[in-house]
């Protein structure tokens, strides 16, 4: 099964454009990724600890972006909130098998590229990019 974590931060921080420099609710967002407020803050922290959004806590408190949708790649989020590799490694294969002892180089080799093409890929995109492309849509 897909994990959902990238495109949903994704569509966190694309609300979180739109209401500018204000701070946004978690109710709020909440509703427009139809989930419950928990997840989403669960997923600004992790948008936080990466520098990509500031949070403010009270009655005016909510959400925003840290920096400009230009300024924020989609490498940056999908690396704040990765959650392992692409594909899981063997546990414990055989040693004593040639195959058994050479396959996990192998695939942790591939996972590396694997990794760094998916990096250099999301590296030409920004949340501006996003962003544009929802308006788009919306015309």
């Amino acid at each position: 099964m897909a994990n959902s974590q990238f495109s949903m931060a994704v569509h966190i921080l694309t609300v979180l454009a739109c209401g500018k420099d204000e701070n946004v609710k978690s109710e709020y967002v909440a509703r427009s990724v139809n989930t419950n407020p928990v997840v989403i803050r669960r997923v600004l922290g992790q948008l936080g600890q990466a520098g990509i959004v500031t949070s403010q806590t009270g009655a005016f408190g909510g959400t925003r972006l840290a920096r400009a949708p230009e300024d924020i790649s989609l490498c940056e989020i999908y690396k704040a909130v990765s959650c392992g590799e692409i594909f899981g490694l063997p546990r414990s294969p055989n040693r004593d098998c040639p195959i058994g002892a050479n396959i996990e180089a192998v695939l942790c080799n591939l996972q590396k590229d694997i990794e760094r093409t998916v990096g250099d890929k999301l590296r030409q995109y920004t949340l501006a990019t996003i962003l544009e492309n929802v308006n788009l849509a919306k015309a």
